[in-house]
């Protein structure tokens, strides 16, 4: 990523009239550069390798800052921690490795058709949804060590 550039957060962010500082612009550019869903702490060990004078406290600020401007995502995934991602404008859902804590992201036209058809049958319009499974990977035959 182009150092000078803004990253989509800090983009996100003058659109919305939020200061950044510099350590803010840190906390932004580590959270778009993620692959993954971070926590705080992953957040603070990240960022503090770009700028060891942020604090534990800065990152907790911002990150709610930017959850409040409707920036970033929170996720609980069952493992006590809150988890973030950036807010996307593609929907998608999650499917939660309880072993391993891998998250995949996942889109299925079955289940945004059947969630709408649910409100529906209910009277109700469905206007948003959150969809986390949790589950642990099956083994394949291939597995068992026989052979």
């Amino acid at each position: 990523m182009n150092a000078d550039a803004p990253s989509r957060i800090e983009q996100l962010c003058f659109e919305r009239g939020l200061k950044l500082t510099e350590q803010r612009r840190t906390i932004a550019r580590v959270l778009s550069e993620a692959d993954d869903h971070p926590d705080v702490d992953q957040v603070y060990r990240r960022a503090t390798q770009l700028d060891p004078r942020i604090s534990i406290a800065t990152v907790y600020r911002t990150v709610r800052l930017f959850e409040e401007a409707d920036i970033l995502e929170k996720h609980d995934f069952g493992d006590g921690r809150a988890r973030y991602e950036e807010v996307q404008d593609d929907h998608h859902d999650h499917l939660i490795d309880v072993k391993t804590g891998n998250v995949i992201e996942f889109f299925n036209e079955e289940i945004e058709a059947l969630k709408k058809k649910i409100a529906r049958d209910l009277g109700y319009e469905l206007i948003d949804h959150r969809l986390e499974l949790f589950a642990v990977q099956i083994k394949s035959a291939d597995d068992d060590g026989a052979g």
